[in-house]
């Protein structure tokens, strides 16, 4: 299965980034994981319908304007209910997550993981810091809390959301959008090149980190409208962010994944990856999504018991957050 050129591979490594088309088919590798959503938001519909929150579970409409519809009418957002991953803090025994087999056939889809084979080798770790972000139009958007799975996200780079122990990792961004990302629905923007600044300071805030604005060269940001079937691959250095979705009918669902070579620190040890592709070792597969499931369960059960693991490294006083 072929991978990247080496025309590609060089403006990789010298924008940091790199887009590439066609690589998936939309009905083939993607409209199963939008059906097995589709499934959990009826869950979630018929849950509302029953306490009145609703007054229809809107299963006659595609499954991005049900899902408008339904978190417009209750006013309520649900993006932990479809998300890879668990919230970094206050995970209890029933926090919502997702690991369904769909899911983890586009995880190890073997046309994505030949892409990615290109840029870290035939050793691929699934890294765990991996989330489903399902951009709303504002009329859908819950008010009065910030949730970047629902919502733009500032500027900042991967390697600034885990911890110090894997700065030295080679961690893969693969952005996977499942709908097309356009600059009117939201699709991410990169700064090219910034990769090779290393790390910047990153400042906590009610939406995450985020690099202080006043750092950003807003005249070298570039969207990146992406149509379904291809993906974005970035460097854990490059400075992105992502635009609002302005349109009013529109979501614009992506999945915002990681992958590294085997063996590497992951910089979320408490969450759980696995391997993907082993030339060396082919018997270290996870080949069973109901496995990964498992594995989920059990990390949640374990962090519903201990105390809160630390993830975040900046502080709000330091100089460049003043």
């Amino acid at each position: 299965m072929p991978g990247l050129t080496t025309a590609q591979r060089e403006q990789f490594d010298r924008d940091g980034y790199l887009v590439v088309e066609g690589v998936l088919d939309p009905r083939e590798d993607l409209q199963p994981v939008l059906d097995e959503y589709n499934r959990v938001l009826s869950g979630i519909a018929s849950s509302l319908l029953d306490e009145g929150a609703i007054a229809s579970t809107y299963d006659h409409l595609p499954f991005t304007e049900r899902l408008t519809a339904i978190c417009q009418e209750s006013g309520r957002n649900f993006p932990s209910h479809f998300d890879i991953s668990l919230p970094q803090r206050g995970v209890t025994y029933d926090s919502p997550m997702h690991h369904g087999p769909a899911v983890f056939n586009l995880l190890t889809n073997p046309k994505l993981l030949a892409t990615i084979e290109s840029i870290i080798g035939p050793e691929i770790y699934s890294n765990p810091v991996q989330h489903i972000r399902m951009k709303l139009p504002e009329r859908a958007v819950a008010k009065g809390s910030y949730n970047g799975l629902v919502t733009a996200v500032d500027w900042h780079q991967d390697n600034g959301v885990i911890l110090p122990e894997a700065d030295e990792a080679t961690i893969l961004t693969v952005w996977l959008p499942l709908t097309d990302s356009t600059v009117e629905n939201g699709c991410l923007r990169v700064i090219p090149g910034s990769q090779r600044a290393g790390l910047a300071d990153h400042c906590p805030s009610d939406r995450g980190v985020r690099i202080p604005p006043a750092s950003i060269d807003l005249d070298k940001a570039t969207p990146l409208p992406i149509r379904a079937g291809g993906f974005l691959m970035m460097h854990q250095r490059t400075v992105h962010s992502s635009l609002e979705n302005v349109t009013d009918d529109e979501v614009r669902i992506s999945l915002d994944l990681r992958y590294q070579p085997v063996g590497q620190p992951t910089g979320r040890p408490t969450f759980p990856g696995f391997v993907a592709r082993s030339a060396s070792r082919p018997e270290s597969v996870l080949r069973d999504g109901e496995t990964w499931d498992e594995l989920w369960l059990a990390a949640r059960q374990r962090l519903a018991q201990d105390e809160d693991p630390a993830y975040n490294r900046w502080r709000s006083d330091a100089p460049a957050c003043a």
